[in-house]
């Protein structure tokens, strides 16, 4: 391990000198190889964590995009800035900082790797990856296709460590920051670490995303998103909307028509292309929430659909008589588990989305969307969005607000999240 920080060390002296430019050339490398590969990556994914193959093929094509876009923008994003004042000359210039450690999950092993990695690299860093113990495969697999892309030894390194090694290298001197995705006691220890030694940290932690539907949306439309923004990657993403809170004008008919829709999903294996619900991750996983639905019935609440269990295998679910004190509600559910909740106002449904520890991101589904537009500012969350599902985009910020951690991923906050901003003031005597 030290050994690995040493190599980045050095590495870095050399990077940093690189042009942008000269990065860029190597990033557009990656690109194509990736792109060329795309096949394998994908099996590689799903073999791991067992997401459906043509997600996993999206998920590659996905950071294809997201190279594609900082090939075409991060020169911009990354220029000096000017800026007037009395001196005679005064800009701001933003370097790396140097060897950053990512912490990395397993729900999407490559794309989340991909959003830290390659905006920090452009930006002149290096970077010791710490992915999940779960997806060994695709963690060298990145590794390697660094390396056939033609980035010098050191610039992208893969660190095989357990969790009770990390601290030691968030103490290392020659590591600057810290990026961790995952769960909320895992980025409370990593960012005590990171505060103990005054290292910049940046945490994507969990999220309860709701899913308001008003009483004059397109339910037709609308089912269909929600169908997705649930089950995709069987239910297992921060951002998978987790609480349905819908107005009770149209509560039943909604209720009918996304039993109908996710009961009519094929599960299977994951690797068959038709296959839209593979297992779970791993077992423990699943058992922890079926755990989480049976104390909610325990507590009153009603299935409507699914609620099976066959190992990793996890039946789409729809749960409704939900109250804010039941598991699944107040906490993360992370697999295809629906929530179902009715609201009489506008103000009501605010007040159940912002009540949560979480505040990733909210979708909200309306024709009124002048209306919606004025009251955005009421919600407690790191993104808001209006008849559409909420995702990631690498042309948009990502992160959240209160327990879903702080800091941005992707955009042009995202590439400056892990650079130096330096003021430079000039003047003549």
């Amino acid at each position: 391990m030290l050994s690995k920080i040493n190599i980045a060390n050095e590495a870095f002296g050399n990077w940093k000198k690189k042009t942008i430019a000269e990065r860029m050339v190597l990033v557009k490398n990656l690109q194509l190889e990736l792109e060329k590969n795309r096949n394998y990556y994908a099996t590689l994914i799903t073999k791991e964590m067992n997401k459906p193959i043509t997600q996993s093929l999206a998920e590659v094509d996905k950071c294809g995009l997201l190279c594609d876009f900082y090939i075409n923008n991060a020169a911009v994003f990354l220029e000096t800035k000017h800026i007037k004042t009395e001196a005679v000359e005064s800009f701001v210039t933003y370097e790396p900082l140097g060897v950053l450690l990512g912490i990395m999950p397993w729900n999407f092993p490559f794309w989340q790797v991909f959003r830290f990695a390659i905006p920090s690299i452009i930006a002149g860093n290096v970077v010791l990856v710490k992915h999940a113990s779960n997806v060994p495969e695709s963690a060298q697999s990145i590794e390697n296709l660094f390396i056939k892309s033609g980035f010098p030894e050191g610039i992208y390194q893969n660190i095989a460590i357990k969790s009770d090694k990390v601290s030691e290298i968030i103490a290392h001197p020659f590591v600057k920051a810290v990026s961790l995705t995952g769960s909320e006691a895992a980025g409370s220890s990593v960012a005590a670490q990171a505060g103990k030694y005054l290292k910049k940290s940046l945490l994507e932690l969990g999220g309860s995303n709701a899913f308001i539907v008003c009483n004059d949306a397109n339910i037709d439309q609308t089912i269909r998103i929600a169908v997705n923004a649930r089950m995709q990657n069987a239910g297992q993403s921060c951002i998978a909307a987790k609480r349905f809170l819908i107005h009770q004008d149209i509560f039943e008919a909604f209720t009918e028509k996304y039993k109908k829709a996710l009961s009519e999903l094929i599960q299977g294996d994951p690797m068959h292309p038709e296959t839209q619900i593979g297992p779970m991750a791993r077992i423990d996983l699943a058992e922890d929430l079926e755990k989480q639905v049976n104390q909610s019935v325990s507590m009153g609440a009603k299935i409507i659909l699914g609620g099976q269990r066959e190992g990793a295998f996890y039946s789409p679910t729809i749960i409704t008589k939900v109250t804010p004190e039941m598991p699944v509600f107040k906490e993360e559910t992370f697999g295809p588990v629906a929530v179902l909740l009715s609201f009489k106002t506008l103000d009501e449904a605010i007040a159940l989305s912002n009540l949560s520890e979480f505040g990733l991101g909210v979708s909200i589904f309306t024709q009124n969307v002048e209306s919606i537009k004025t009251r955005i500012p009421e919600f407690n969350e790191g993104a808001v969005f209006i008849n559409e599902m909420v995702k990631s985009d690498p042309r948009l910020p990502f992160g959240g607000v209160k327990k879903s951690g702080y800091g941005r991923e992707l955009a042009e906050e995202g590439i400056k999240e892990f650079v130096n901003t330096k003021t430079v003031v000039i003047q003549h005597f």
